[in-house]
């Protein structure tokens, strides 16, 4: 009995231009997985997404589908494995259906994964963020590093932090409009990957409240000292007049734009593939 795998069939066969499989982690056997250990590959793609509020209109979900759907596509391409969906991380958000992990155990969660995996005898392993929070995207770098600067037996492996935004000029595009968390790009991606997911209930907050967040994606958070001193450690909370918290204009979507997007995305992805597995052999 073969692995239950996500193949390019499974998708528009316009999206990739090499019919390889990709190795799903979660869905094989311990047999399969030695075998492709031995002849296939020795490169695994780490989705890490989060479990967070995503307005009225996207599910909790969102930023797992984006680091997976991404994965998917790019090990289709590449024959690399694609390990589970790390779910549990930090937002900083607290709307209902937000579970937070605080980013000092999100960095060592991270740093058990790599070494688990290395001790299998993985060569390339790239972490695919799939939510772009500063103090998770803190937490996964802090990671990387310092399993590699703790762990001298491994130096012979290859990591990266993969954030899929930074390769894709839409999405950079989308930014400097202001369309953040829950905004246009995000919805486009959904509209593209999972348009069942999608509601039809574009609700944003009060006017004053997104052109605040428009502004500064951080600005959701306030900040207090109740000590006027600068070395005093300041009080931080969601800013109480967020009751939808997108970011964004998720009416101007479209599920062409984020194929555009997702291609963008993991053709960058498949780029650092390539380029590890070339230094590793």
């Amino acid at each position: 009995m073969s692995a239950k795998r996500a193949s390019a069939s499974d998708h528009d066969p316009t999206e990739v231009k090499d019919m390889s499989e990709a190795l799903i982690w979660e869905h094989m056997t311990v047999r399969e997985v030695r075998e492709a250990l031995e002849s296939k590959t020795r490169t695994v793609l780490i989705p890490e997404g989060v479990t967070e509020q995503h307005g009225y209109h996207l599910p909790i979900r969102t930023d797992c589908y984006n680091c997976e759907e991404i994965s998917k596509r790019a090990a289709e391409q590449c024959g690399c494995f694609v390990a589970p969906t790390l779910a549990y991380t930090y937002s900083g958000g607290e709307l209902p259906g937000t579970i937070n992990v605080s980013p000092h155990v999100v960095t060592q969660i991270m740093v058990e994964i790599l070494h688990s995996l290395c001790l299998q005898g993985l060569q390339n392993l790239i972490i695919v963020l799939g939510h772009g929070g500063s103090e998770n995207d803190v937490a996964t770098q802090d990671a990387a590093e310092i399993f590699l600067r703790n762990n001298p037996q491994f130096s012979d492996r290859n990591i990266a932090v993969y954030r899929f935004w930074t390769k894709s000029a839409l999405c950079q595009k989308a930014f400097e409009e202001g369309d953040f968390h829950s905004g246009y790009f995000e919805t486009s991606l959904m509209l593209h990957w999972h348009p069942e997911e999608v509601r039809d209930e574009y609700v944003l907050d009060e006017p004053e409240v997104v052109r605040m967040m428009r502004q500064d994606q951080d600005a959701y958070q306030l900040r207090e000292r109740r000590v006027d001193h600068e070395d005093a450690v300041p009080w931080v909370r969601q800013h109480p007049a967020i009751k939808v918290g997108v970011m964004g204009e998720p009416e101007k979507a479209s599920a062409e734009l984020g194929k555009r997007m997702s291609d963008e995305a993991v053709e960058g992805l498949v780029e650092l593939i390539r380029a590890m597995e070339a230094v590793s052999g």
